[in-house]
């Protein structure tokens, strides 16, 4: 094998000083070890001449024979090393979503499953990467595609602190639109905005935001730190509105067409299975 990785480094630089030092030995050993392997082949490998060696024609046959196991070799070196990270199952989801839902869910079902690990790669920009096992997504989930299943279809309303509710009563949408609005800029499409959220309540006037932000919790956060409305997806926001740090501004709710799905892609083990399914059958608890 050895004789093989000088070869191929000769081969590859066609010379055995630049081989040599590539792998470290002196240039003497690599000559060695290439005419140990002619021998063994009885075959000349490289035609040497003052200026230096060429390949012969079967020494071309031969590495590139030898670069083709190499390449096989690694990716089966890479794709092991791959599936030893995976002992964990992976889970692509946005900040918003791993905060508010999915880590409080986790909890529930690591007391049901102390054996299984799951990791969760946090991104707001990059959900449709293929290097998790599962990925949560926020739209309308593709049709007729098996990999998406539905998580819940959440209703938004209008919140805010009990301070904010307090110092500016809302008694109807034209209130709230007066009010300082907290607008959530996403980079995915598909999330719904004030002004898509007036519309659906009847409220075609232009509606300005007051502060702009692009991560939901944080959106949510200055809310409560009292800095004005915003839209909250009411599952999400629950343990805000649970602990009363949240409250509805107006009774209003919109139901969109789109959903929290999850995907299952397709490299996906059997304990990837197991908590999609879990997620599935809990998703509402």
């Amino acid at each position: 094998m050895s004789a093989l990785v000088a070869f191929e480094a000769a081969a590859r630089h066609v010379g055995f000083k630049a081989a040599a030092r590539e792998l470290n030995v002196t240039p003497a050993a690599i000559s060695h070890q290439v005419k140990a392997l002619e021998t063994e082949l009885r075959c000349a490998l490289f035609n040497r001449h003052h200026r230096g060696v060429e390949l012969t024609e079967a020494g071309a046959y031969l590495l590139v024979a030898l670069q083709r196991g190499f390449e096989a070799m690694g990716e089966a070196v890479g794709q092991l090393r791959q599936n030893a990270r995976r002992s964990s199952v992976v889970i692509r989801v946005t900040t918003a979503v791993s905060t508010l839902w999915l880590t409080p869910k986790l909890a529930q079902f690591w007391k049901a499953h102390p054996d299984v690990s799951v990791a969760q790669i946090v991104s707001d920009t990059d959900l449709l990467s293929t290097d998790c096992d599962l990925s949560i997504h926020y739209g309308v989930p593709p049709a007729r595609d098996p990999t998406c299943r539905a998580l819940f279809a959440d209703r938004i309303m209008a919140l805010g602190s009990p301070r904010f509710a307090t110092a500016h009563p809302v008694r109807g949408v034209g209130d709230l639109a007066a009010l300082p609005l907290i607008q959530f800029d996403s980079t995915q499409t598909g999330w719904t905005g004030w002004a898509e959220w007036f519309r659906a309540v009847g409220h075609d006037a232009p509606v300005q935001a007051a502060h702009r932000v692009n991560n939901y919790a944080i959106a949510l956060q200055a809310a409560r730190d009292d800095m004005g409305a915003v839209l909250g997806w009411v599952d999400l926001a629950r343990v805000y509105l649970q602990s009363g740090e949240l409250v509805p501004l107006l009774p209003d709710a919109v139901e969109t067409g789109d959903q929290f799905y999850v995907r299952l892609h397709r490299h996906a083990t059997d304990r990837s299975r197991l908590v999609h399914d879990w997620l599935l059958r809990n998703c509402q608890a």
